[in-house]
């Protein structure tokens, strides 16, 4: 288990996450990159449980999302049925987070994001800007930009369709889709691929 998790996790995390694990009986998979999440947490029919992470996250993103999951386990074995991301899961994420929060396993400029992300966390983390875009310094460069890269008036790809960067609107980006010719807003730190 060890050399498994030193590929996703930093190493001065490991003895922590496999408490967790031995703490919380679990299947872990991970799983191809999805587009609409992170990681899942769910229980089999067998009533197993299960916690899939994504292969492509770098090794901070893995380990935030692997807590995450973790607290949706022991918010579902604390309290049954709950809110996904109310109160509960809130401080249970909080208090499982709490010894991970350290310089060896997290880097210096990490850490500010991730406590001011904690005060109240949300569904994904990628809804907390600052955090998001501190991670992804740390993931392999893509051929993506993020929307507020896109200049205003160029074209660019966001999950196989094609939009025209409009105006920021307090905190997102109108952008037009090319086809249908409807206005969206993108939050933004999206990732999207410039087109020439």
């Amino acid at each position: 288990m060890h050399n498994i998790l030193k590929k996703h996790i930093p190493e001065a995390s490991i003895s922590l996450v496999i408490e967790l694990l031995n703490k919380y009986p679990h299947k872990l998979k991970i799983v191809n990159q999805r587009q609409t999440k992170h990681g899942d947490f769910r229980m089999l029919k067998n009533r197993m449980y299960q916690i899939t992470v994504n292969i492509n996250l770098n090794k901070y993103q893995f380990l935030l999302t692997f807590i995450h999951e973790i607290a949706h386990l022991v918010t579902h074995i604390n309290y049954k049925r709950v809110q996904p991301h109310g109160k509960e899961w809130k401080r249970t994420f909080q208090h499982l987070m709490l010894p991970f929060l350290d310089p060896e396993i997290f880097p210096n400029e990490l850490l500010p994001h991730l406590a001011n992300y904690l005060k109240n966390p949300k569904a994904s983390s990628d809804s907390d800007v600052h955090l998001s875009l501190a991670m992804k310094q740390y993931s392999e460069k893509s051929d993506k930009s993020f929307i507020f890269e896109v200049p205003i008036g160029k074209k660019f790809e966001y999950k196989k369709k094609v939009y025209l960067r409009g105006n920021k609107r307090r905190t997102r980006y109108e952008c037009i889709e090319t086809h249908s010719k409807r206005s969206y807003l993108f939050n933004q730190n999206v990732e999207v691929l410039i087109l020439i």
